[in-house]
């Protein structure tokens, strides 16, 4: 089969820092399904791990990475019973193994859901990682409820990429909570309302931005973009026995005891914790994929593609990590097989 990959972290602008090459097609075990990948779209994670997981260094096999995907199953292992040969699916996949950039792939069922029947495999394939960051963070990290904190309000930041596009709208939709996002371009504002956010604020002086628009605290608050970069606004904003969740990670330590007097919660979210842990409850992105699903077919939520490439190559995957690493990126961007 087709794949694309690295052997060294190189700039996206270097020859090779894609390289196209042929490999065996794998065969399913266990509870892995063997998809035929139809299309797949690119995460901030992609080109980071292209960036750092091959410093200084020149793997003997190209490392192939991906975390979004959507596709047919054409091959089951001996424990599958989720799915069937033939099905349509949609899954973001497991760091730990080979990614979704190439013309098929072994994922675990219990990470995979049905393909929103409503929706082409372009616009599918742009949902799995962000709508699993987006709930996780919200349902199973601030265990947040409509029933409790409808009307409650929240600070989306980065209101207008990936994640924060599908967080608002569940934050909206399905929460009911107040959202206030953060954006700063004519375009990005824009996309932030489109998705449904209450307010609109520009996250180079947030503080005063925030308070500005009304706000004196908010009861919680997500990061997409910054930890370190925006803890002491954080920590200004949130309201007593708030809670604050983020997806960034630091790379010093966290100064929690800046949450202390306010008795405010700090959770971190990563998406990838339950497959690589092979967690208990790892069958629950199946069904939180299959929730979102029927919320899309339903019209309650709706996808944030907006731009399509097209063919499996080290061209299209380079184009796609250049726009990601530009920091412009609204919405999602997907490479269409």
């Amino acid at each position: 089969m087709k794949a694309v990959g690295f052997k060294t972290s190189l700039p996206i602008s270097e020859e090779e820092s894609f390289i196209e090459f042929e490999t065996a097609k794998p065969q399913p075990s266990g509870h892995e399904l063997l998809v035929k990948i139809s299309a797949i779209s690119v995460n901030p994670v992609d080109f980071k791990i292209r960036q750092n997981s091959a410093k200084g260094t020149v793997l003997d096999t190209p490392k192939i990475i991906g975390w979004d995907a959507a596709g047919v199953v054409e091959a089951v292992g001996e424990n599958v019973s989720l799915f069937s040969v033939g099905d349509k699916v949609y899954y973001a996949g497991d760091i730990t193994k080979p990614g979704s950039n190439s013309e098929y792939q072994l994922i675990d069922e219990r990470i995979v859901g049905k393909q929103p029947s409503t929706l082409a495999d372009e616009a599918a394939a742009a949902m799995p990682l962000t709508v699993l960051t987006a709930w996780e963070i919200f349902f199973d990290r601030m265990r947040l409820s409509a029933e409790r904190d409808q009307n409650k309000t929240l600070l989306i930041i980065g209101g207008a990429g990936g994640v924060g596009s599908i967080a608002i709208q569940i934050a909206k939709k399905v929460l009911g909570l107040k959202v206030i996002a953060t954006a700063s371009r004519p375009e990005t504002i824009e996309w932030c309302q489109k998705m449904g956010a209450d307010v609109v604020v520009n996250h180079r002086n947030l503080v005063e931005e925030v308070r500005g628009a009304g706000f004196q605290f908010v009861d919680f608050i997500v990061d997409f973009v910054d930890n370190n970069g925006y803890w002491d606004a954080m920590a200004e904003l949130i309201k007593p026995q708030g809670h604050i969740a983020s997806i960034t990670g630091s790379a010093v330590p966290v100064a929690l005891n800046k949450l202390k007097s306010k008795s405010v919660s700090f959770s971190w979210e990563f998406m990838y914790t339950r497959s690589t842990y092979q967690t208990d409850d790892m069958i629950e992105q199946h069904h939180i994929l299959n929730r979102v699903a029927q919320l899309l077919d339903e019209g309650v939520l709706f996808h944030t593609h907006t731009h399509t490439l097209h063919g499996l190559s080290a061209e299209t995957l380079k184009q796609a990590h250049a726009q990601l690493e530009s920091g412009t990126t609204i919405g999602k961007w997907v490479i269409k097989y």
